[in-house]
């Protein structure tokens, strides 16, 4: 048991462990880009094969509509996460250079503006004014600060492409495991028991970014692509319906 209870903390707390891990750069974490693109690849690609399924249509339609949606589904979302990730580095690079601009052009308002943000913190007299001061003496740690408080904003550093390859390989992992059974022989009800352990595993995942158990989080998961699957037989069948 450790000296805060039975729960452990996640890191240590002695001066050299934190001056250790304060040395270290922030690793930048890309498990949000391959949770969604596996959540909506199982969920697509079943949706597919639920819809083929619910048209009556053979399997070798099911795997080709299916092979078709992992590409063009996958790389339009992993293009799309792209597009997304360079748009935010790009904003925040666009403030920072805005901020430059003020610090330069308008130095004494920008340190009134640290000295209200601060004194929002609670800062006050000289406490205040040598926050104020050791912020202000180094112009790339201001401009930081004033985009952090102005506009919410920390440093961005994710890369895009690996935020849109971690989508497009969850997306095309996932995606392909509703089509297994299809490619031995199988049918709908055992791509639904393979999609089904699928969306449990992936939201047992997700629940590492929440304080949600992670049972809570699969089911929710599980309930997610289970209405999509439904929604999809059932408009293939109404429409196999309309068209026979």
């Amino acid at each position: 048991m450790s000296e805060h209870g039975a729960t452990p903390l996640e890191h240590g707390h002695t001066p050299e462990e934190i001056r250790l891990r304060l040395a270290q750069h922030p690793t930048q974490s890309y498990l949000r880009d391959f949770v969604y693109g596996g959540i909506d690849g199982a969920v697509t690609t079943f949706a597919v094969a639920a819809g083929a399924a619910g048209a009556d249509l053979p399997s070798r339609i099911v795997l080709i509509l299916g092979a078709a949606n992992l590409l063009a589904d996958g790389f339009s979302m992993a293009i799309a996460n792209y597009a997304g990730t360079k748009s935010e580095r790009e904003q925040y690079a666009r403030l920072i250079g805005i901020e430059h601009k003020h610090i330069a052009l308008a130095p004494d308002g920008e340190r009134e503006e640290i000295r209200q943000a601060f004194a929002k913190k609670g800062f006050r007299g000289d406490d205040l004014e040598r926050a104020v001061l050791v912020i202000t003496a180094d112009q790339k740690k201001w401009a930081q600060t004033m985009v952090l408080e102005e506009y919410g904003m920390a440093p961005f550093n994710r890369s895009p492409a690996r935020a849109a390859l971690s989508t497009f390989g969850a997306f095309a992992m996932c995606g392909l495991i509703p089509l297994i059974p299809y490619l031995f022989g199988g049918g709908l009800v055992s791509s639904t028991v393979a999609t089904s352990v699928a969306f449990l595993l992936i939201g047992s995942l997700k629940s590492r970014w929440t304080a949600q158990p992670a049972w809570r989080s699969a089911l929710e998961t599980f309930a997610i692509g289970s209405v999509a699957a439904a929604l999809a037989f059932a408009a293939g069948h109404a429409l196999a319906l309309w068209f026979s």
